[in-house]
């Protein structure tokens, strides 16, 4: 029986999905069989880097956090366009210049922005309460 044309493509496919099916189930399988069984107490404990964990995994972090993490995406993405300039600076000539100072330029406004807003400051300033 002929299989059509349009399926005769799709063997090497399946042959290379059921490979990694085979691959993968014998993995696992070798890996119970021969793998060492720990039924220790510590076995089943977190492990930080030598450090005896205390304390519960929850942290709450502070909202400065996040902005930090925030504005470091934000700028390191600017970082991979300007790079995508420099890539093709001959081929846009001085419009892509001046359109690129103009990139930059928006940038340093916003940082300073930032700056002022106190957005990058780690430590919050105590201002003085007036006493009634």
């Amino acid at each position: 029986m002929n299989t059509p044309a349009k399926y005769s493509a799709l063997w090497p496919l399946a042959a290379y999905f059921i490979m990694v099916v085979l691959l993968v189930s014998s993995m696992l399988l070798l890996s119970y069989l021969l793998g060492q069984r720990h039924r220790e107490r510590v076995t089943g404990e977190p492990y930080e880097s030598g450090i005896a964990p205390t304390g519960s995994a929850r942290l709450r972090f502070d909202v400065k956090y996040y902005m930090v993490a925030m504005l470091f995406v934000i700028f390191d993405l600017e970082a991979v366009f300007i790079y995508a300039w420099a890539v093709s600076v001959r081929e846009l000539g001085w419009t892509g210049y001046i359109e690129v100072l103009v990139f930059i330029f928006i940038l340093i406004a916003s940082l300073c922005y930032l700056w002022r807003m106190g957005a990058l400051d780690w430590v919050t300033s105590k201002k003085s309460v007036p006493k009634s």
